[in-house]
């Protein structure tokens, strides 16, 4: 008799300790897949929100589109039209739109020199001369 309650002791002993593991597995499975990546695009957005400046191009949480004209500790004024200056929290700040036309200038730049060292290249035939 007293060794079936040993048995089931043991058993339950085991049970407990892989419920455990599986538990603890769980939790680092949320952190490494929900808080890590939250964690990571808050600090993120904290950085964008503290480096703004004025001439930054930006859209809000509300989808309005300006140039930031003015900061202040708390607030940015955004420039959305040639008159109209609306003061907005740096929290209602969702993006800062980055200039892509240099990127596009150094692309068409890059094609161009391309180009140029093909025609170089080329061997100049008896009728060109």
């Amino acid at each position: 008799m007293n060794l079936s309650y040993v048995l089931q002791a043991a058993a339950a002993g085991t049970s407990m300790t892989s419920t455990l593991i599986m538990m603890a597995l769980i939790f680092v499975i949320f952190y490494f897949f929900l808080i890590r990546p939250q964690n990571k695009k808050q600090k993120e957005t904290e950085r964008m929100i503290a480096a703004l400046k004025k001439g930054d191009k930006v859209v809000t949480i509300g989808g309005i589109h300006g140039t930031i004209s003015s900061t202040k500790e708390q607030t940015v004024i955004v420039k959305v039209d040639d008159g109209a200056k609306i003061e907005f929290n740096r929290s209602a700040i969702a993006t800062v739109i980055a200039d892509k036309p240099a990127k596009a200038d150094k692309k068409a730049k890059k094609d161009k020199d391309a180009a140029e060292e093909a025609v170089a290249e080329a061997p100049v035939s008896e009728e060109n001369k």
